[in-house]
């Protein structure tokens, strides 16, 4: 397997994604492509650069290929670069047709129900190429149903009911087509032992004596495809049950054996039995090895090699029956109805119906089997080339889209709806042989099918107009391709200078020491035919170079964690910086707008601008562009003094003005109103001072781009007026005769309170008190009475 195979399946072993290689954006690198038809083999974004002084010294012919981005930042301009792509091609699109033509009713190879029929596929390696595919049922499409059943014992009483099938399925029929054919063929068992008995009496009549059957037999077709119901009912009704000794039955034989005169039209196979199936594996039983081998093998109408060769396998079952568009419906009974259910899933466009005992509900079975079969869309591909995939979406009824495995297939399709499938085929590098492929693509169970070739891309164009024995490749040692040397056979070398036998490599490593030092190519490279060819880093926009592999381009002094300060190109471990930038790092900018102050100035005049920023060369003044000072005054105080002396001749600065006041230019204007505005210049201060007589002056301060100062002053003062005594003295009077009047009405209100709160406390007491009439404890009376001792009473 060759270096560009293995770099493609590189990527597919990764989840089955093509760009987890090119994640890291060294695909193209990483293939080491050696001509420019192995580099754009070795992904979807690689190209070669054809350009012949495109190579630095000590670049390996290798780096002239990488992603095409890549490649014109090296240097390499796009019209120097081969980057081939895909196509597709339609060579034939006839448009989708019904059974009926302008009143014409078309034979079955005129119709057409998949759009378009053939393509052809330029195909470049990783590059997937994408058509689209239209489907759609034709109405009153002709069907040939061919039924196949088991006339073992016990499908006895079955075989009466199917001996009127050919009329009433007709009949049936003819409300889905009116170009129905039927057939019929019966299977029972190989006859060797252990599957039937051998004895005469049992090879004559297999039955008891007393049921009359006929001999055992493995396949016999009794009725080939015809229109003639009548027919059938007539052969079929002539049939005799046979009999065999174990349970499952040959019919996969009888499948197999399928040259029965079908159409180019939906192929039906009605599979009838009440019992399982023997496969591949099972004829050893009875001596028979040799694999089927899936040919027809009848002779008047009986198989005749079922004794020589073994059952099919369900996979060679399922192949002859996608090969041949026959579609299989299985009517066996509920008791088997588990095993056929795991053989339909094994078998596409097949379907399972549950036969009644003595098959009394077969018609109803085929025509339900039938309308499933014939509502699902299925699109299966030939066998791929090895490195080419497939994939799939749908796009069926009410705007469903499927992809993967449901990619393949539409469900609930009625006659006339259209249904459409994109294709995408990718190719993964080049078949061995390079010649063109062709696979195909049908829907199954039809006749119709897609025709697709492809061709692959596996050189450039600049292949075909190569030089050979070139002088430029060391006097004629090779072919002079895509900027490139081809060497020869035996030669050596980026322009084939050397050969492999003549050269000693002692002496070829010492043209390969840098100062006759003991580092080959410094240790960063190869010595190759006397000449270093660098060593190639991880990252693909890292690399060595030089004729000693002494320099590379990501050893170079950073700036803000970025290479050369993100402004400049590392070569040779020095950075070559950008326009205004300079420095060892780039980190230094020559642009000075970030150092303009507010007023334009640079610095605000107070400073200079080095590599884009301002330092202060006034100690009072400081911020990024040299404007803020915290201990100065405002602008307006500062120059309060000096306009008020050159305007007003009042001031502290009056005596001085002449000295220390010429530094502006100054503006008179008559009123404030007339002084500049803002917009009027570009940086402008509006002052508000007082003088000393309180009085307000108006001025303005600007600084022109020429660095000159300019004061506009409004000769209109604002001075404040004179009070007025009389209203202030009457004010003050009638203030104080109103507070004196608030303060006595407040006090007479204080009052009024008061005695009413006492008055109610009075009555209050005078309700609660209560009057006593006992003695008064301290009251002596002003009688005495004096009792004489004497008197006796008498």
């Amino acid at each position: 397997m060759n270096l560009t195979t293995i770099g493609w399946w590189e990527g597919i072993e990764n989840d089955g994604c093509f760009c987890c290689v090119c994640a890291d954006g060294n695909e193209c690198t990483k293939a080491s492509a050696q001509s420019c038809g192995e580099c754009i083999q070795a992904g979807e974004k690689c190209g070669w650069c054809t350009d012949e002084d495109f190579l630095k010294q000590g670049e390996q012919k290798s780096t002239r290929c990488d992603e095409v981005e890549a490649l014109i930042k090296k240097g390499c301009s796009e019209a120097s670069i081969e980057n081939p792509r895909g196509t597709v091609s339609v060579n034939k699109n006839q448009s989708l047709t019904d059974r009926t033509k302008d009143g014409v009713k078309l034979k079955p190879d005129q119709i057409t129900q998949i759009q378009p029929q053939k393509l052809t596929l330029d195909l470049r390696s990783g590059e997937a190429q994408t058509f689209h595919l239209t489907f759609k049922r034709a109405e009153d499409y002709p069907i040939d149903l061919y039924y196949l059943m088991d006339l073992s014992y016990s499908m006895k009483d079955d075989l009466e009911n199917v001996k009127n099938l050919g009329t009433d399925l007709m009949l049936e029929m003819q409300k889905i087509t009116s170009d129905f054919r039927i057939g019929f063929g019966s299977f029972v068992e190989k006859t060797v032992m252990p599957y039937i008995s051998t004895t005469p009496a049992k090879l004559l009549n297999p039955c008891t004596s007393d049921q009359n059957c006929t001999s055992p037999f493995s396949y016999k077709n009794v009725l080939s495809l015809t229109a003639d119901g009548f027919q059938f009912n007539n052969l079929v009704s002539k049939q005799q049950i046979s009999g065999n000794l174990d349970s499952p039955e040959g019919g996969f034989d009888a499948i197999m054996q399928n040259q029965i005169g079908w159409r180019n039209v939906t192929r039906l196979l009605v599979f009838s039995t009440d019992a399982g199936f023997h496969f591949a594996g099972d004829g050893k039983l009875g001596g028979i090895v040799l694999p089927n081998d899936g040919k027809c093998h009848l002779q008047d109408n009986m198989y005749t090699m079922s004794h020589y060769y073994d059952y099919p396998s369900i996979a060679h079952l399922v192949q002859k029956l996608s090969e041949n568009n026959i579609q299989t419906i299985f009517a066996v009974t509920e008791e088997f109805q588990p095993v056929y259910q795991e053989l339909k899933n094994l078998i596409p466009k097949s379907a399972v119906g549950t036969l009644s005992s003595d098959s009394g509900n077969v018609i109803k079975l085929i025509i339900d089997a039938y309308n499933s079969l014939s509502s699902e869309i299925i699109l299966e591909n030939s066998r791929l080339p090895e490195g080419v995939s497939i994939s799939y979406i749908s796009h069926c009824k009410n705007g469903v889209s499927e992809k993967g495995e449901n990619g393949r297939k539409c469900s609930n399709i009625s006659i006339g709806d259209q249904v459409t499938f994109e294709v995408a085929i990718t190719a993964k590098g080049c078949p061995s042989n390079g010649k063109s492929e062709t696979i195909k693509i049908k829907p199954l169970g039809f006749t119709e099918e897609v025709e697709i070739v492809l061709n692959f891309i596996c050189e450039c164009e600049c292949h075909k107009d190569g030089i050979a024995n070139s002088p430029v490749c060391h006097f004629g040692n090779g072919t002079l391709e895509c900027g490139a040397c081809r060497c020869n056979e035996g030669r050596i070398g980026r322009v084939c200078e050397c050969s492999k036998d003549e050269v000693r490599t002692e002496d070829l490593d010492a043209n390969c020491r840098m100062d006759n030092g003991t580092d080959i190519c410094s240790n960063n490279g190869d010595c190759v035919c006397g000449t270093c060819e660098c060593k190639k880093r991880d990252n693909p926009e890292e690399r060595y170079s030089g004729k000693f592999c002494e320099c590379d381009n990501f050893n170079c002094d950073r700036s803000n964690n970025k290479l050369c300060g993100g402004h400049g190109r590392c070569e040779c471990r020095k950075c070559i910086c950008d326009a205004n930038y300079t420095g060892s790092a780039c980190d230094c900018s020559l642009d000075t707008s970030t150092c303009l102050a507010s007023n334009k100035q640079i610095c605000n005049g107070r400073g200079t601008c080095e590599c884009g920023v301002c330092k202060c060369t006034d100690s009072k003044f400081q911020g990024p562009t040299c404007e803020i000072c915290p201990t100065c005054p405002g602008v307006c105080t500062e120059h309060k003094d000096c306009v008020q002396c050159r305007a007003f001749g009042t001031g502290d600065k009056k005596d001085t003005c002449e000295e220390q006041c010429n530094y502006f230019f100054l503006v008179m204007k008559k009123k404030k109103e007339e002084l500049p505005q803002p917009n009027d210049q570009p940086f402008i201060n509006h002052c508000k001072e007082r003088d000393a007589n309180d009085c307000w002056f108006f001025f303005t301060y600007a600084t022109k781009n020429d660095s000159t100062v300019e004061v506009h002053v409004a000769e209109e003062l604002e001075c404040p007026s004179g009070p007025d005594i009389i209203p202030i003295v009457a004010g003050v009077v009638a203030g104080i005769v109103l507070i004196g009047l608030a303060l006595l009405l407040i006090w007479k209100l204080l009052m009024i309170i008061h005695d009413r709160r006492e008055f109610a406390k009075f009555e209050k007491e005078k309700m609660n008190a209560k009057w006593d009439a006992g003695e008064n404890p301290i009251y002596k009376s002003a009688v005495t009475t004096v009792v004489n001792p004497k008197y006796e009473g008498k």
